[in-house]
């Protein structure tokens, strides 16, 4: 289900053999002398410039690049692009010695004549092909005489669809050569206003962070890198370059409102995300393929994704499992609810779960369907619930009914359009097609799981997309008689963090004033939302902003109208395909889009005959590649000498030694909340602290602080939990209970667990190879009007926990950097403030100071700090209330 659609594009310049993003491949013999680092084999690629307009979520994309070839002879340079698979080529030209050489859209038929003579004739032929799981490439390559420049520019359009509350725009940077003029600039405007903006360079360095800027106020935001020359250096005397990485842009729109429209020049488009929404209890079916080709990794793979699924299954939600291969087995004859105790006995039967025999999808989801339905006529699930069912499979039906029309007829008329049907193809074997037709007739997607060792990760985020339903059968309502030829307007499910678009035409064009009504059936009861827009207004509004593209709404109808009739002319037949096809090839020839009905020819006279560049985006029946290729950074890295923790009223504080300082922040939440402060995806080590409070508030303050109160410690591969609170320690392990109060002087070491308690003081807990922890007590007088006890957790070794630590403390266990100027006066002249950048944001930060009590728990020792506002924000990936788990031990590795 594409509830995320990405920007990517990759730009590598490489020299010698092989494919890349801007692939430079030098003729032979060419005669070597002395050039400029910008040089490599004779060609220099002297400018390469990536701009972006957004313009309500709809992207406007333009890659400009220009190199000359300082050789004594002709050679050949190619362009190299990769783009996303859900975007359009809007525009493609080359510009050799002045002369523009522009691009025509065509219809396929008519462009793959051209496309064949060109190359049987050897000439040159651009062509898009997919390239991994959401990319696709575009390559071109011209012929360049000696001495002479040559421009490409290519551009794309996309609308950007929202997914888990986020727009996101990814760019792939990896020049592996140095450029004179490098730079990635984008504008974004939002009717709405800019809720937040970030932009996040994996490969940043205190020389770049200047060269960073990210800013929004209101509608506007910007972002732009343009780094020098010399700062593109991968060290001050290297010819290599050190951008290499990720250029990840991410936003969100204020949504004071449920919905927003916008209309422009007699087009218009209606955004509909609501928020604060309770969700809609759902009952789930999980149709899982255990035939033999599952055996091994793929079943693995599968099991575990589903045990972290049961742990974020919700209490009002029923759920089921059908297992099938040469037959079909239930774990249940109907749906039950999610019970912890039907959860804990669900999570044993996916551990029981083994390969065998054939296929039989048939037989698989007409049991599913007619499971889903009975509770519902049986009143098993509550009246307002949703249902959904989720297939898994890696092959193609080959026992029971294997005709793939008939299982489809099938399944479609046993579901009757109630419910939606989702379907994930395992592998590259899988028949998809006809998965992705069978799950579009049911209002479902489909989706392909890659066969890499994220494959778990990948299931479980497809769930996450669909956990959280806010409403089902939602109708978006507008005037009769003044719209035409809008897109789709119902919906079976509305989910959280996703947001729904609709578009089309205004017949009548002197109306000041637009009705938009939104229906849709809620958790408690059924929910209606109008929106009202005066046209006046928006118009004159649009029209002051300088960087918006053209008539923006009517492309994104356009883009809009296409991607749906590309849709539903995938089940269609007959004459009904052949009019989807017409109307869609009509719109992608007038709005100059390359989709699978077209292709986009760039002519260009050669040596007195016509050459042909092509691009050609594949149809729907091209399987994806694997990536080509895959880049990793390793940083070495000494571990520091002194711990992250936590203690105070909750205190957090980072010592960074390679800056000889610290980094502090406050969390504030609410007593009962428990919040993820370590996970260790790889190891499974997990700490959660649940938060406490303060007797009452206090009479000088007025406030009632928080503190630390009970700590959990997971290992799930030494099966290891450890819960500490201020009165007593209890060790559950291989099924054992054991507990201590903080009155015992204790140390037990077994099977790689080390666990020492120091009286009244503190405990040391050593797991295995990995960190250790220093768990320390505060202790206050019992009768004490406001205050009580309290817990603060010291990570020593922090380096031997994996990469992937996340959480509130163990985002930091890997090298970061940060970097203060400005130190100024603030209004307590003993806390100086200044400014900060870390993360790529810009922050105002305290001097101050915090205690360290792992040698002195009673009065600890003075540690200086800057200290980060707003609970960390800025410095904390995302904000603190994602790190909000819902028990003490919880340990799902997708959390954050």
């Amino acid at each position: 289900m594409a509830l995320t659609i990405r920007l990517y594009l990759s730009l590598v310049l490489l020299s010698g053999l092989g494919t890349s993003h801007f692939l430079i491949n030098p003729l032979r013999n060419i005669k070597k002398r002395s050039l400029p680092d910008t040089v490599v084999n004779g060609i220099e690629i002297y400018s390469t410039k990536i701009n972006c307009k957004v313009t309500s979520r709809f992207a406007h994309n333009v890659v400009t690049t220009r190199a000359v070839n300082r050789a004594d002879t002709a050679k050949e340079i190619f362009f190299d692009v990769e783009l996303p698979k859900t975007a359009f080529i809007t525009n493609f030209t080359m510009t050799i010695d002045g002369v523009t050489y522009p691009g025509n859209v065509k219809e396929k038929e008519v462009a793959k004549k051209q496309y064949e003579k060109a190359v049987s004739q050897g000439k040159t032929a651009g062509l898009v092909k997919a390239s991994g799981r959401k990319l696709e490439k575009f390559t071109v390559s011209v012929n360049v005489a000696a001495g002479s420049k040559v421009t490409f520019e290519l551009t794309y359009e996309e609308l950007l669809k929202r997914n888990k509350g986020k727009y996101e725009m990814y760019i792939k940077v990896h020049p592996k050569q140095l450029i004179n003029e490098f730079e990635i600039v984008a504008d974004i405007y939002e009717p709405q206003g800019i809720k937040e903006l970030n932009a996040d360079v994996s490969f940043i360095t205190n020389d770049l962070m200047n060269v960073l800027t990210t800013s929004y106020s209101g509608k506007k935001g910007h972002v732009s890198f343009k780094p020098t020359f010399d700062q593109q250096r991968s060290c001050p005397t290297c010819s290599t370059s050190l951008l290499n990485g990720d250029f990840i842009i991410t936003y969100d729109v204020n949504r004071e409102q449920p919905g927003n429209v916008q209309v422009v020049n007699g087009y218009f488009v209606h955004f509909f995300a609501p928020q604060n929404l309770p969700v809609v209890p759902k009952n789930v079916v999980f149709v899982i393929d255990v035939s033999g080709s599952m055996a091994g990794r793929k079943l693995a793979q599968t099991k575990e994704a589903l045990l972290h699924i049961l742990n974020d299954v919700k209490a009002g939600d029923f759920l089921n499992f059908i297992l099938f291969s040469s037959d079909v087995t239930t774990w249940k004859d109907t749906l039950v609810p999610a019970t912890p105790e039907n959860l804990k006995e669900a999570k044993e039967f996916v551990h029981n779960i083994q390969d065998r025999g054939a296929t039989n999808i048939n037989d698989a989801l007409l049991k599913a369907i007619e499971m889903v339905n009975k509770g519902r006529e049986m009143g098993i699930v509550p009246d307002r619930s949703t249902s959904i069912i989720i297939m898994l499979t890696d092959g193609e039906a080959n026992t029971g009914e294997s005709r793939v029309e008939k299982i489809q007829e099938n399944v479609r008329n046993a579901i009757g359009g109630k419910f939606p049907l989702y379907n994930l193809g395992f592998g590259n074997d899988v028949n998809y097609n006809f998965l992705e037709k069978m799950a579009l007739e049911n209002h479902g997607v489909a989706r392909r799981i890659y066969e890499d060792s994220d494959a778990d990760l990948q299931m479980q985020g497809f769930y996450d997309e669909v956990a959280n339903p806010l409403l089902v059968n939602v109708d978006l309502e507008y005037p009769q008689n003044a719209i035409s030829d809008i897109t789709q307007n119902n919906y079976q499910h509305f989910y959280d963090g996703s947001e729904i678009v609709v578009a089309g035409k205004l017949v009548d064009f002197e109306t000041n004033s637009f009705v938009a009504d939104v229906k849709g059936h809620g958790a408690l009861n059924d929910l209606t939302f109008t929106e009202e827009v005066d046209m006046r207004e928006m118009e004159k509004a649009l029209e002051e902003q300088e960087y918006i593209f053209g008539d923006y709404i009517e492309r994104l109808w356009a883009y809009l109208t296409i991607e749906q009739l590309l849709e539903k002319r995938k089940n269609a037949q007959g004459e009904e395909k052949n009019n989807l096809t017409a109307q869609a090839l009509d719109l992608s020839l007038k709005y100059h889009f390359v989709t699978p009905l077209t292709s986009m020819v760039v002519t260009k006279p050669e040596d007195n005959e016509e050459s042909q560049s092509i691009a050609d985006k594949p149809g729907e029946e091209v399987k994806a590649d694997k990536i080509s290729h895959v880049y990793a950074t390793q940083v070495n890295y000494q571990p520091p000498p002194n711990p992250y923790y936590f203690d105070g009223d909750p205190h957090f504080i980072i010592e960074v030694p390679q800056k000889d300082d610290a980094l502090c922040f406050n969390i504030d939440a609410q007593p009962g909340v428990v919040l993820n402060l370590i996970r260790d995806p790889d190891t499974g080590i997990t700490v959660n602290g649940e938060i406490i409070g303060e007797k009452k508030a206090s009479s000088e303050t007025k406030k009632m602080k928080s503190y630390f109160g009970r700590l959990g410690i997971v290992d799930p591969k030494m099966d290891l939990q450890i819960e500490v609170t201020t009165e007593k320690i209890t060790l559950w392990s291989g099924g054992r209970r054991t507990s201590f109060t903080w009155m015992d002087t204790v140390t037990i070491a077994q099977n790689g667990l080390s666990v020492a308690i120091n009286r009244k003081k503190n405990m040391v807990v050593s797991i295995g190879d990995g960190v250790t922890f220093v768990i320390i007590l505060h202790q206050v007088w019992r009768k004490h009007p406001v205050h009580q006890d309290f817990l603060g957790l010291y990570a020593v070794d922090s380096h031997r926990m994996s990469t992937k630590t996340h959480g509130l403390l163990g985002q930091f266990f890997h090298p970061f950097d940060f970097e203060v100027f400005d130190v100024r006066p603030s209004s307590d002249p003993k806390k100086p403030d200044a400014t900060m950048i870390v993360k790529n944001n810009k922050l105002t930060v305290t001097r101050g100071s915090q205690k360290d009590y792992r040698k002195d728990s009673g009065h600890g020792t003075k540690v200086s700090c800057w200290f980060i506002h707003d609970n960390g924000s800025g410095l904390i990936d995302g904000v603190h209330t994602d790190y909000i788990v819902p028990d003490l031990f919880y340990h799902s590795p997708t959390h954050f």
